[in-house]
């Protein structure tokens, strides 16, 4: 146990959002604590794909993106775990498919989106040769290890002064005051960025928002390939997902089309990507069931997608497969952020889709100005 007891900044939550926020508190040169109720980080940080995806993204979550790479890419150095400037190939496999590639490189130009043709994905990538019409590359998208970098990143800043309260439960909130099970703690900010678990912190936000808890499947497999993959590779579903997509006029055919080619698929919100890891396997995934709370069972049904459409994207007759897991992330139907002050001196932020390793660093550095008001006074070896 911490003997301090006030702080300028407390967060609850230990996960990608809440880390990003301590991250730019410390900065700022501020005392930071972070409270969670479990003793290390589990939930969706590390049971993602680990790929800031800062291309596909719009609005406020491309401001958040391209906010957030190069602080990535600082916290990479700093706390030391794996990421790479990777970039992520598409792979068209039909007509509609190419044509939203084309109309998406035409509004974000070369630096972001290159289009590629048949011949050129296929030189690029280790996939199957049959239905594919062309591609796409975006060089700005980053990947880190899921596993390794949000642990990493609590280890650096708990050496680097900021004061983690593990196996603590946050149970209430007052202005100036977060009530735990071991005592209470004060600071003039508070965060809580506790994800799909707000519901039982502020539960009439959690309810006005829609928030819900999306459970997915996902897997970690090893795929004999003439060549490693070399970055994460998006497929046709890929375009139904994100919203860069959204207003172009192909992406509707492609809907339509997928929908009824494919319904099984369809009611499972297959989202069928593709992110290779440090250790030379690929992370498959993955679907999507939103509920308030999350059932314990995961049908096969999901897995078998999986298997079945990564075989034939990559041409192979088995893979091997050695983890399969359930994720689970908040979702709303309105908006891909939710942002209350419940409480004066109480912020509640909480990513409300599946981008929450992309925006993270960026959004946490938006709260930390919107709350504060007051510019970086201090830097603790990143750059400013």
């Amino acid at each position: 146990m911490h003997s301090q007891r006030n702080y300028d900044v407390v967060i609850v939550g230990s996960g990608i959002v809440g880390l990003a926020h301590a991250y730019h508190a410390h900065r700022r040169g501020l005392t930071v604590a972070v409270v969670d109720h479990a003793d290390t980080i589990a939930g969706a940080s590390v049971q993602n794909f680990g790929h800031a995806c800062i291309t596909a993204q719009s609005g406020e979550a491309s401001d958040y993106a391209r906010a957030g790479r190069s602080h990535w890419l600082d916290l990479a150095a700093s706390a030391g775990f794996w990421a790479r400037e990777s970039g992520t190939h598409c792979v068209a496999k039909h007509d509609d498919e190419l044509e939203v590639l084309r109309q998406f490189a035409a509004v974000r130009g070369p630096e972001e989106a290159r289009l590629l043709d048949r011949g050129q994905i296929l030189e690029r990538l280790p996939i199957a040769a049959d239905g594919v019409t062309g591609g796409l590359y975006m060089p700005l998208d980053l990947q880190v290890d899921p596993r390794q970098a949000a642990p990493a990143i609590a280890a650096w800043l708990e050496s680097s002064g900021v004061d983690f309260h593990w196996r603590t439960a946050a149970t209430s909130f007052d202005t100036g005051t977060v009530h735990t099970s071991r005592g209470d703690l004060r600071a003039d900010t508070i965060f809580v960025t506790v994800n799909y678990d707000i519901d039982r912190l502020f539960p009439e936000y959690a309810e006005r928002g829609g928030l819900l808890r999306c459970r997915l499947h996902m897997m970690r497999a090893r795929i004999e390939l003439p060549t490693p993959l070399p970055t994460p590779l998006f497929t046709g579903w890929s375009l139904l997902r994100y919203s860069g997509f959204d207003d172009l006029p192909a992406t509707t055919d492609v809907a339509a089309r997928l929908a009824e080619q494919y319904p099984a698929y369809t009611a499972l919100d297959l989202h069928q990507m593709y992110t290779p890891q440090p250790d030379g396997s690929i992370l498959l995934g993955d679907t999507h069931v939103r509920d308030i709370s999350t059932s314990p069972f995961q049908s096969e049904a999901g897995f078998d997608a999986l298997i079945t459409e990564a075989k034939a994207m990559f041409g192979v007759a088995a893979i091997d497969v050695s983890e399969r897991w359930q994720g689970v992330y908040s979702s709303a139907p309105d908006s891909e952020f939710l942002r209350v002050e419940p409480i004066p001196g109480v912020h509640v932020v909480t990513v409300t889709t599946g981008i929450g390793m992309t925006t993270s660093m960026g959004l946490a550095q938006s709260s930390l100005d919107h709350a504060l008001a007051q510019p970086i006074v201090t830097s603790i070896g990143v750059d400013a």
